[in-house]
């Protein structure tokens, strides 16, 4: 049986996908003492140590045969076509492994590759990975979710470990609630601050000064958020039971915006609950919430 490669076998490691995020953790692993291999459709320049190979979406990386593990960094949709242009190739045996990054798809999305023996799986970063050359520090305490058959699992894992990651294993049809999770944190915590500073200048304020005053407030929160948890950071008109603040907050919003702002203010409530808040006062706020169009609104629309 061949042994599983790892750090100290100094394993070679194949990236597939040169974006940001196949770049940046390429380069994290490279810092990390593995030889690394990374190729593209196009040429484009890469951090040093990196060398990128350059070839046709329709034809495997030239290196294919001679690493270890290889990893797809492409976009989601992505994933199960190149798993059978490597699989039709006939390049991948038995004794490697192969992972995706996908963090909503599990290892069945590499479904062509199981023929080849090859150990499949996924390894998901919980962390955004913008700007390559500083990937590397982004990582070191991130957490990242492992599935796949046990020999990836295992490589998964001492390829999170290697560059500071703390691997942790989620059940292949968990993955989308997992990433759900992943997008509320970071994607939708963007899109919010992004209505935040909207709704900010339609009050009269400039687009700079709307984030200018925003900006203390967000790191105020995140200070919160970080030290002590949603449960305890959580504050606002829903914690208190206003729900006549609710109320005017719904009654100026346009549709699209109130919308988010009741399941949001839903989710907030549960929070509160959990604080404490009486149920009387939780049971008008859930009311206002669930008002289809606020009183004030609907004194405007008759007029």
């Amino acid at each position: 049986m061949t042994s599983a490669p790892g750090p100290a076998s100094r394993a070679a490691l194949g990236v597939i996908g040169p974006g940001r995020a196949g770049t940046g953790l390429a380069l994290a692993w490279a810092r990390a003492g593995y030889p690394v291999q990374l190729h593209g459709r196009r040429a484009k320049s890469v951090p040093t140590p990196l060398t990128l190979t350059v070839g046709p979406a329709g034809e495997p990386p030239p290196w294919l045969a001679h690493v270890s593990v290889v990893i797809l960094a492409v976009p989601d949709d992505a994933i199960p076509p190149l798993a059978k242009v490597l699989a039709n190739s006939g390049g991948v045996r038995a004794e490697q492994v192969v992972l995706h990054l996908s963090g909503s798809r599990g290892h069945e999305a590499l479904e062509a590759l199981a023929s080849s023996g090859a150990a499949l799986g996924s390894l998901h970063p919980l962390q955004t990975l913008v700007e390559p050359d500083r990937t590397p520090l982004h990582l070191r305490g991130a957490w990242a979710a492992i599935e796949g058959m046990p020999r990836a699992v295992e490589i998964a894992e001492r390829l999170s470990r290697a560059v500071g990651l703390r691997p942790f294993r989620v059940r292949p049809e968990d993955k989308p609630l997992y990433h759900a999770g992943a997008v509320f944190a970071s994607n939708y915590f963007v899109v919010a601050e992004a209505v935040a500073e909207r709704l900010l200048r339609q009050a009269g304020l400039s687009e700079a000064d709307a984030w200018a005053a925003l900006r203390p407030l967000v790191r105020g929160t995140l200070d919160n958020l970080v030290r002590e948890g949603p449960l305890k950071a959580l504050t606002g008109p829903v914690l208190r039971g206003d729900a006549e603040t609710v109320a005017r907050h719904l009654a100026v919003l346009p549709e699209i915006v109130a919308e988010l702002y009741r399941g949001l203010g839903a989710a907030a409530l549960e929070l509160a609950r959990r604080r404490g808040l009486d149920e009387a006062n939780a049971e008008r706020v859930a009311r206002t919430l669930a008002t289809d169009s606020p009183p004030s609104r609907r004194r405007e629309e008759r007029t």
